[in-house]
Formats: structure tokens, sequence, C-alpha cells
């Protein structure tokens, strides 16, 4: 009965200090949000493309020396690492932010749009920023109850898919040594809800390049790949993946068990490029595959039906020079958080995703080829407020408020597990 008694009341006591933790996570971000705020509007404001970041690294530096965290800068480019180190023995983990912009000019009705003409923030990586520099704030104020060491980690150059890739070879774990890594993504649902799923998010894109001889007619071109994808093309009982406004629909999207986002193989018949160059024309496409187990499939698919409309005479190569790898979250990292994140802040708090996202992906997936990790999606959109935070479109728009969520959520993931 003693040790019936001695059990409850230590697991009375443990729970009784998460839930402070949790609340004073909750204080500290509350007190810090105008600042987090301000710094992201002066990030949008003053956006710079891959490779070109030097002010949002001087931003970013200047803040994390004045938390009193190290800094390292000799990573690669413009990438920028704060280190914080707990008073306690514990884990060394990571916590990733994307930092460049987009070269377009699309409408953004926001009194603190891009001063810089023909770039602008319209993927949400400033966010990621202000994200990663108040969960640093927030555990840098819980120094001495923090175990273990956390790298933030501000990486350039996502958008060509080049940043991650590259600060690996520049040897990044040579020089900090994580044994977890995460990263979120605002995404177009919900403020504030957070998504997740072992394994693949998103589809697996091979770039197809086609070499034909002589010069093409544009027309037959288009028959072509118009014929390879009505062709190749699976799909679940003839559903229509490729309309991302489906992502968010309760009964198909990524929520539902009976997601039309998975299992299927997609044609992008928007981003096609033909051109000829020395009597060599090139057609290359973009496919995308959920089945990893299929990749292999692909070249020997697209050539049958290059040979059935009777072009196999001028064929003169069929190659893949472009093959990213993809976001894959490690099972059990996952299960993890999920759990740390629900016992915290409630059952609903995750919601779990059953598909693979095309069109999109993230060079988050070379870290996660190093380190096991988990990467997010969090919504940004305020439906009723007109705020609909579909990256890479025109009137991208975040609410804000999910700045706030996600400081308080993921310094609560990176405290607890921390923990050794």
């Amino acid at each position: 009965m003693k040790k019936l008694i001695l059990v409850s009341l230590l697991f009375a006591s443990f729970f009784a200090k998460a839930q402070n933790t949790v609340a004073n996570f909750k204080l500290e971000t509350d007190k810090i949000f105008d600042k987090l705020i301000k710094i992201r509007r002066t990030i949008h404001a003053n956006p710079e493309l891959a490779g070109k970041e030097k002010q949002t690294q001087e931003t970013i530096k200047k803040y994390l020396l004045d938390l009193g965290l190290e800094v390292k800068t000799d990573i690669y480019g413009y990438g920028i690492v704060g280190i914080l180190k707990g008073a306690k023995k514990g884990k060394s983990i990571a916590w990733r932010a994307d930092m460049d912009a987009l070269p377009n000019d699309f409408p953004d009705n926001v009194d603190f749009k891009s001063t810089i003409k023909g770039v602008q923030h319209g993927c949400g990586h400033d966010v990621h920023v202000a994200i990663a520099l108040g969960i640093a704030e927030v555990l840098a104020k819980h120094k001495k109850t923090l175990e273990g060491t956390v790298y933030f980690i501000f990486q350039p150059e996502e958008e060509p898919f080049t940043g991650a890739k590259n600060m690996v070879a520049n040897k990044l774990f040579a020089k900090i040594n994580p044994t977890e890594i995460y990263g979120l993504h605002i995404t177009p649902m919900s403020i504030g809800q957070i998504m997740v799923k072992p394994n693949e998010l998103f589809a697996y894109q091979k770039g197809i390049k086609i070499a034909f001889k002589n010069t093409l007619p544009k027309e037959t071109l288009a028959a072509l790949t118009s014929k390879i994808g009505s062709t190749l093309t699976r799909t679940i009982n003839n559903s229509k993946p490729w309309e991302l406004q489906q992502i968010l629909d309760p009964a198909v999207g990524l929520a539902s068990p009976n997601t039309i986002f998975k299992d299927y193989f997609l044609v992008d018949e928007n981003h096609v490029i033909n051109y000829t160059r020395n009597d060599t024309t090139f057609l290359v496409i973009d496919v995308y595959e959920t089945d990893k187990n299929k990749l292999a499939n692909i070249i020997p698919a697209i050539k049958k039906v290059i040979e059935s409309e009777g072009l196999a005479a001028q064929l003169l190569a069929l190659t893949s020079p472009k093959e990213n790898p993809t976001i894959d979250n490690n099972p059990e990292l996952t299960t993890a958080a999920i759990e740390i994140l629900e016992k915290n802040y409630g059952k609903g708090t995750v919601t779990v995703d059953y598909g693979q996202v095309p069109f999109s992906n993230d060079d988050f997936s070379y870290f996660q080829q190093k380190v096991r990790g988990v990467y997010f999606f969090l919504g940004g959109s305020n439906f009723e407020k007109g705020m609909i935070a579909m990256i890479h479109a025109p009137n991208f728009m975040v609410d804000e408020e999910s700045i706030r969520i996600g400081v308080q959520r993921f310094a609560t993931l990176l405290f607890e597990r921390a923990k050794k």
C-alpha cells in the first residue's frame, strides 16, 4: 500500500511539473509574441532570394546573441546555427528553419509587403524563422531546467533545393552532433492545426528529360505529354489528387483515412518545358509517385508510350536527371512527438496525415538522411478572416497567431525530447 501511495505521489508530482512547464511556456510566449511579429514583418518586408540571405542572417544572429546563445556562421552560405546548452545533461537535438524568399511578384495584401520588386516571402519562411527564434528564447529562459543541447539551424537556399544538401556536404553534422532533428512548414490548414505522419509526407518527384532527333512540332510534344499523362496516371477511383484544394476536404483530404492523396502517379502537365538545340528537341516533365518501389518502372513505362506514338525512331535519350529525396519521418520519433504534444496540450492537438502531398517537397529530407527526424505541417489559414496560407500562390497570407502556437507547442516538444 505504501509503495502504491509513493508511486501515486511521484506521478502526481511529475504531472504537476509538466503542467507547470507548459503554463510557463505559454506565459513566456505571450510576453515575446509582439517582438516575434515585428521580426517576422521585418523579414517579410525585406525578403532575400536563395544565396543572398545576408540581412536575414544578421537579424537572426543579433537575436540569438542577445539571448546568450553561442552562434556559428561558418556553416554554408548565409546559414547560421544557434547553440543553447542546458544546465543539465541530456541529449543533443536540433530544430531547423529555412530563410530564403521566392522570386515572384504576387499580390500581397498586407501593410508590411515586400519592398523588393520581384522578391517575396510567399512560402512562409519568414514565419518559420520567427517560430524558431521564439522557441530559442523560451528555452533560453528555462536554461536552468533544460537538459541537453538544442541546435537551431537556420538554413539558406531551400527554394532551389540546395541549401540542406550543401550544409551536409560542408560537414554540418561534424561541427554539431544532434541525434534528432525537427522542423515544420506553414500550410493552408486551419490556424494552429498540427499534422504529421510517419514515413513519407510528400510524393516522390522525378524530373524526366526526353531528347529527340531533329525538330519536333510543339503540337507533337503536347500530344505526347498528354498521352503519357492519360496512359500512366494512377489514382483512387478516378479521383483528382492534382486538385490541391481537396487537401482540406474532410471526406477525401489528408486528414481522412479515405484520402485520395495516396497511391497515385501524376504527370505535372502545367509545368512542361520543351526546346530545340543543335537540331535536337528536348521535352522536360515532372512526375510524382507515392510508392518508392514503383519508381524504377517510370522510365520503361514512358518509353513504351513514346513507342506507341510512333516516335521510337526519333528517340535519342530518355533520362531522369532530377530525383530529389522526399521527407521521410522516423516512425519512432513521430510517435513519441505526437505523445508529447497530446500529453501536454490535449488529445486532438495533432491531426493524423493519411496521404502524400504532390507538387511539393522540402530539402529538409537531406538532413533526415543523416539524422533521424520529424517534419510537421502547421496550419496558417484563418478562413473567417479570409487568410489563406496556400504557399506559392497569389494573396498568400498567414494568420500570425500560428507563430504563437508554433512556439508554445514545439518549445515543449524540444524541452521534453532533450531529456536524457
